[in-house]
Formats: structure tokens, C-alpha cells, sequence
């Protein structure tokens, strides 16, 4: 029986631990390429169709269009995993370069993490938060997990005494994060007085007229972040897939690469090694701090 590119698709979404933004950005992504190639079997995909096909997506930004090449990519390392086809057509195909014309340019920000100052206001704001996201947002920046695997954690999944958890990441690999002691306080105060005993789920929410007690959802988390992230302009934009970076951004330098890769639950280095790159805001405060000190060396001559 012949297996088409639209059904390898479904199976690809259908994957479990995919948080729901990942999931929406995944399906929209895809969506074009279903429309036009999705009655194909998998096997007829190649890499001049998709070649063809990303050329035709040329109004989009090119990180954008790398992106969507990006996915298409994980779409097909999946068909491959899966026995459906013997090899991506489009490994190692070169991503689509900055256009100077339209006003791009290549940067070395790639990863966005959130400054001292910036965790400053934002755990100030929590304060005024509900316990729920106050627990999740210390967890999210103190263990490095995925606001997925967090919300997919049941009670009995927490080992207090050790202050760590298991998570199934991608791939569904397993691996073991671990919280620091404010984030224990937050965690067990949240459990104390906050969580409703009628789930297994460690975060929950309950209906308001029914009383039914489920498993928190996604949205619901991101509406109360975006209450609290919307009240300072400074976090203006910051998801909170970004605590994730910080965590990483953090631990750079104090731990070896692999360490921190396995913290991470990357199945790539590469992905690893981005936390390695000195960004442009970083070496500014690096600069300036060199010159303040510099400035003390002077007095003091």
C-alpha cells in the first residue's frame, strides 16, 4: 500500500510531546506544502521537487524560509526513522542567504535570552502572578526543561528530596532535570495551597462552573505570561521558550559542552554549541565593562 507525504505528515504531528506551539507552527508550516504535494507517495519527494518548491516561496523573509526548510527537514528525517523512505532528500541542501536588497542582513543574535535585569523585573511581576506560573517560570529557567515536558509532568514524576524530575524530551529520549532551592520553594508552596488534589497532573486548572479538575493547558499558561510579560516594556516580546535559553546562556563556561548537551536533551552538539557564540549584546557588555576598568587602572597611575 502506498504511503503518501500527507499521511507521513499526520504521523510526524501526531507525535507525542510536542508542545502546543510547536505543534501550530509545525501544521501552518506545512500546510502549503501539503496543498500541493500531499497526495504524492513519500517516495516520489525528492530533492528537485522540494528545491523547486522552496524556490517558490521566495516572498518570505529568509529566516522564515529557512525555517520552513528547517521543518521540512524534521519532517523528513521522520520518514526516514520511520521506514518510509532510505534517505532526506534534502540533507545538507543550502539554506537561503540574506538579500541586502529587502533589507536583510545575516546576525550573530541567534539565541535570545533574558538579562539580570530583565529577570529582575520579571520575577518582581510574579509576585502579583498567580502561584501556578510563578512555579512554572522558576522551574522553566532553574532545570532548562521545555514548557511541554513541564506541563506533561504528573505529581508522583517530582523527586522533592532531590529537587529533580524526568521529562520524555524529543526523540522521546528521557533524561533528568533538576531545580534550585528558590524553585523548590515556589514548588512545593504551589502544591501546598495552590494545586487542585483531582488530577494526577502536577499543574492543573479547574473549570470555573463544572469544577472539573484537568491538566493545565498551554493556552492557559501563555494567556497568564503574556498578562504579566505585557506590564513591563522591557519584556515586550520575551517567550517562555526563552527561559530555556537562559538556562543554557547561564551554564556556558561552568560546565563541560556534553554536560550541558545532556542537561539540554539536544540529540545535536551543533545545537549545543550555539550557547557558545559571543553575541553582540553580550561582547558590548563586555566591552564596557573593560573599559571601566581600564578607567580605574588610569587613576590609579
Amino acid at each position: 500500500m502506498t504511503t503518501t507525504l500527507a499521511q507521513v505528515a499526520t504521523a510526524f504531528l501526531s507525535r507525542q510531546g510536542l508542545a502546543a506551539s510547536t505543534l501550530k507552527s509545525y501544521e501552518l508550516t506545512l500546510l502549503s506544502l501539503l496543498k500541493e504535494h500531499g497526495s504524492l507517495p513519500i517516495e516520489l519527494v525528492d530533492r528537485q521537487l522540494l528545491k523547486d518548491y522552496l524556490a517558490r516561496l521566495d516572498e518570505l523573509k529568509y529566516t522564515t524560509h529557512n525555517r520552513h526548510q528547517a521543518i521540512i527537514s524534521a519532517l523528513l528525517n521522520f520518514a526516514v526513522e520511520s521506514g518510509y523512505i532510505q534517505s532526506n532528500p534534502v540533507s545538507r541542501l543550502s539554506l537561503r542567504k540574506p538579500n541586502r536588497e529587502r533589507g536583510e542582513h545575516n546576525t550573530d543574535e541567534i539565541i535570545r535570552y533574558l538579562t539580570s535585569q530583565e529577570l529582575d523585573i520579571l520575577y518582581d511581576l510574579l509576585k502579583k502572578s498567580n502561584a501556578r506560573l510563578e512555579t512554572i517560570v522558576r522551574l522553566l529557567h532553574r532545570s532548562g526543561a521545555r514548557i511541554g515536558e513541564l506541563l506533561g509532568l504528573e505529581l508522583a514524576q517530582i523527586f522533592q528530596e532531590q529537587r529533580k524530575f524526568q521529562v520524555v524530551g524529543k526523540g522521546n529520549k528521557k533524561r533528568w532535570c533538576f531545580y534550585s532551592e528558590d524553585a523548590e520553594i515556589a514548588l512545593k508552596n504551589y502544591i501546598k495551597y495552590y494545586r487542585h488534589p483531582g488530577s494526577t497532573a502536577l499543574f492543573t486548572a479547574q473549570h470555573p462552573t463544572t469544577k472539573v479538575v484537568t491538566p493545565v493547558s498551554y493556552e492557559a499558561v501563555t494567556a497568564d505570561w503574556r498578562e504579566i510579560i505585557d506590564q513591563s516594556q522591557k519584556l515586550k516580546g520575551i517567550r517562555l521558550h526563552d527561559l530555556r535559553h537562559t538556562f543554557a546562556t547561564e551554564r556556558v563556561g561552568l560546565m563541560g559542552i556534553e554536560e550541558l548537551r545532556a542537561l539540554m536533551g539536544h540529540e545535536n552538539i551543533q545545537t549545543t554549541l550555539r550557547y557558545q557564540k559571543v553575541t553582540s549584546a553580550r561582547a558590548e557588555i563586555v566591552a564596557k565593562s573593560a573599559l571601566e576598568n581600564l578607567k580605574k587602572v588610569y587613576k590609579s597611575i
